[in-house]
């Protein structure tokens, strides 16, 4: 069945072409949320450079003869910089190579796909991008929190927790009145500063937060809190990157749909 997927998939959608780049999203790290031009991806290409956050499973179902390059960025680790895989995947499709640059999640949901279209769009290169499914959706699955729901919120807000120069930089007064969820990519190195300009900006030192650590894999761990004591409750219990952070009412509705779920397991 998933052979003739890919078949009927081959057929309607542009050819992988040599000398051209793509973008794709592997999700989040459960290969069930690979969608399947992203497998058909991996299956064609002639060179992989992958990120720190796919799963090394993915990487077996591309051609024997396929590279696999791995440049992923790491916070506190060493890596490369993102202009050197700016130059890296503008060199290799320029060897008249069909490239696959593979990110966790999506390209264009804080993984600097943006920047590497334009880079290979200033250099000549023809490129096109396969969403992923992002880790805020993907984890929001994997825990049973839905970040919608009627009567709950109107709305959502994505952010990142850093920027090149440090915390990011938001008017978190506004994000206090909106009083809709918040989830924070990349958020735990400053989740107490981000933390105490909520509460300053009006947020409820009450509010329900949940920090979920390798979401959708194996070793996924949810952590649940509070506004006020969620930062020194991830430094006690050691969670670790990568980790996203819900913050809203509609944590506690997970916690009840999580409860809901275990009477049938």
């Amino acid at each position: 069945m998933i052979d003739n997927a890919l078949n009927r998939l081959r057929d309607k959608r542009p050819a992988f072409e040599p000398g051209h780049v793509w973008l794709a999203g592997a999700g989040p790290g459960s290969m069930e949320m690979l969608t399947i031009g992203v497998l058909a991806a991996v299956m064609e290409a002639d060179i992989i450079v992958y990120d720190a956050l796919v799963d090394p499973d993915l990487l077996d179902y591309a051609r024997p003869d396929a590279e696999r390059v791995y440049m992923g960025k790491r916070g506190g680790q060493p890596s490369a910089s993102q202009d050197e895989i700016n130059r890296r995947i503008v060199e290799l499709a320029r060897r008249n190579l069909r490239v696959l640059r593979l990110k966790g999640g999506d390209p264009f949901i804080f993984a600097r796909g943006g920047e590497e279209a334009v880079a290979l769009h200033k250099a000549g290169v023809p490129f096109r991008v396969l969403s992923g499914v992002t880790a805020a959706i993907g984890a929001a699955a994997s825990t049973v929190t839905p970040i919608t729901m009627r009567g709950v919120n109107n709305a959502l807000v994505l952010m990142t927790g850093h920027d090149k120069d440090g915390v990011t930089e938001l008017d978190y007064a506004a994000l206090a009145r909106l009083d809709q969820p918040i989830v924070i990519y990349m958020g735990l190195t400053y989740l107490a500063e981000i933390a105490a300009r909520l509460r300053k900006g009006g947020m409820d030192r009450a509010m329900p937060v949940a920090v979920v650590q390798n979401a959708t894999r194996p070793n996924e761990r949810i952590l649940i809190s509070t506004l006020e004591e969620v930062a020194e409750k991830v430094k006690s219990e050691g969670l670790r990157s990568p980790a996203l952070v819900y913050i809203g009412r509609v944590v506690p509705v997970g916690e009840k749909l999580r409860e809901m779920a275990a009477e049938f397991a």
